[in-house]
């Protein structure tokens, strides 16, 4: 009992402490043992001495009992060892929503698109600018015409989609001066299905794309600004071409009068050597016009092919009597190798000659003297193979992605010590892809450059009206020509009175 009691009053040991009573048992304990010597004291006052001795310490020693099984009664029973499983739940953080663990704003709506919960990882910052999405909230904070493509979205849910992905944009209070009015938002739906398979809440992950929007936004107009320079050079060039064209006419026309002395003998040589510098610059001048008209054409959707079939060799014959004197002039050596078994091909044929002068004169400018430039045709397939191969300057290998863009070059302005503009090989490639045909470089500086082109030789890299899968034609007349409807070509009268009226409105027409 002393044991109990000291535990009673707090001062036994270690293990008497672990099972202390309550504050107010413990004071009610002290009060007791206070009493033991203070109650025979105050019995003496009102019965003797001898007889109020025994009785105090008696009622002490029951007052002492009796907390004494107060307290055995009010003891808890010893705790039973906790397991690691249950330290670590105790030890776990307060269970959360797993949608407070998404990142942006994530939003439950039930079948109408109605918000019924609002989570996710950044709903604090995004809840700072918008207004309450609960109910109609987040619906009526969307742009009007963003708006219809959300509940769509909803509808194709509500009919047994699985997934959607919209991009919207939020209405935002303007918090600062230079705020947008609008935040856009990529909003991705997942349907939870219900018990029945209906549609009962749709989960919405909402994130913040301002700055995917906006480069969007800078790209589309800085795309927008380069095609429009780029049409406003492609009209640039056709306009200068044909202002140009017109008095080099006049020039060619009246440096081939002087030349041939057909008003009167020149006084010396000089001054005939001089009209011969005039054609001569002249001629070159019109073939830059006429390239950078074809050109333009080209870029502008203009260039009309007629299809037809030709002679392949009849085309290479023919570049090469054009380019052989050139090719003589500067010692060079012009070949060709073509079989005898490659018949004919289907493709417009001046721009297959075209073709053909401007890599073989590229080849013969760009290669020095004792050098040899070859044409070779060949089939692959259905293929038509023009090869031009030379023994020129080559091409660096960081050049070869330039080469073919108008007007680039390989060596600079400042550098360069071969004439041209640039266009030839751009010209090449253009007429090549409206054949549906390839165009490939290899070149090795000093070695030499060799170009395939390869087109189909039946025609059909050209997509022709009225083909299956062809796309309307675009093509227009360039310059325009009068439709072949309005042509009238009048028929002499059978009477014979009105021949020679009719003679002449066949020569109008």
């Amino acid at each position: 009992m002393a044991a109990r009691l000291g535990a009673v009053a707090g001062v036994a040991g270690i293990d008497a402490a672990a099972a202390r009573p309550s504050a107010s048992l413990r004071a009610t304990t002290l009060a007791l043992l206070a009493a033991v010597p203070g109650l025979p004291l105050a019995l003496s006052a009102v019965m003797p001495a001898s007889a109020a001795l025994p009785a105090g310490v008696a009622l002490a020693g029951a007052g002492a009992l009796f907390v004494a099984a107060a307290t055995s009664a009010r003891q808890p029973a010893p705790a039973e060892p906790k397991t690691f499983a249950q330290e670590l739940a105790n030890a776990a953080p307060a269970p959360v929503s797993p949608y407070d663990l998404f990142a942006g704003l994530v939003t439950l709506h039930d079948a109408r698109g109605f918000v019924t919960a609002v989570h996710g990882r950044d709903r604090a910052d995004m809840l700072c600018w918008m207004r309450d999405p609960a109910g109609r909230g987040y619906l009526d904070q969307i742009h009007v015409s963003d708006r219809i493509g959300f509940l769509a979205a909803i509808d194709r849910l509500r009919q047994g989609g699985t997934r959607e992905t919209v991009d919207i944009r939020i209405d935002r209070p303007r918090i600062e001066v230079n705020a947008e009015q609008f935040v856009h938002m990529r909003v991705e739906m997942t349907a939870l299905a219900g018990p029945d398979g209906a549609l009962a809440a749709v989960v919405a992950q909402s994130r913040d794309i301002s700055d995917e929007a906006k480069l969007k936004s800078e790209n589309a107009r800085k795309a927008e600004e380069a095609e429009s320079a780029n049409d406003a050079k492609t009209r640039f060039l056709a306009a200068v071409s044909h202002e140009l064209r017109t008095p080099l006419n006049a020039i060619l026309g009246f440096s081939d009068i002087l030349t041939g002395e057909y008003f009167g003998k020149l006084e010396n040589d000089r001054q005939r050597e001089y009209v011969a510098l005039i054609h001569q610059s002249g001629a070159h001048l019109l073939s830059v016009v006429n390239t950078m008209l074809d050109v333009s054409k080209i870029e502008a959707g203009r260039y009309e092919l007629l299809m037809e079939p030709f002679i392949v060799s009849d085309s290479v014959k023919a570049c090469e009597q054009m380019l052989g004197l050139q090719a003589r002039d500067k010692g060079i050596k012009l070949t060709s190798r073509v079989p005898r078994a490659i018949g004919e091909a289907v493709a417009d044929q001046r721009a297959i000659q075209q073709i053909l002068i401007n890599l073989v004169g590229n080849a013969i400018k760009f290669t020095d003297r004792g050098g040899i430039v070859t044409i070779d045709a060949a089939r692959e397939g259905k293929d038509l193979l023009l090869i031009v191969s030379d023994t020129g300057i080559g091409i660096p290998a960081d050049k070869l992605a330039l080469i073919g863009q108008p007007f680039m070059q390989v060596q600079n302005e400042y550098t360069r010590k071969y004439e041209g503009t640039g266009l030839g090989l751009s010209l090449v490639k253009g007429l090549v892809a409206l054949h549906g045909g390839s165009f490939t470089m290899q070149s090795r500086p000093g070695e030499g450059t060799v170009i395939t082109i390869r087109v189909p030789a039946d025609g059909s890299g050209v997509a022709c009206e009225g083909e299956p899968g062809a796309e309307p034609s675009s093509t227009v007349d360039f310059p325009p020509r009068l439709a072949v409807a309005l042509e009238t070509v009048y028929q002499p009268s059978k009477d014979g009175k009105d021949t020679q009226d009719e003679r002449a409105r066949q020569k109008t027409a």
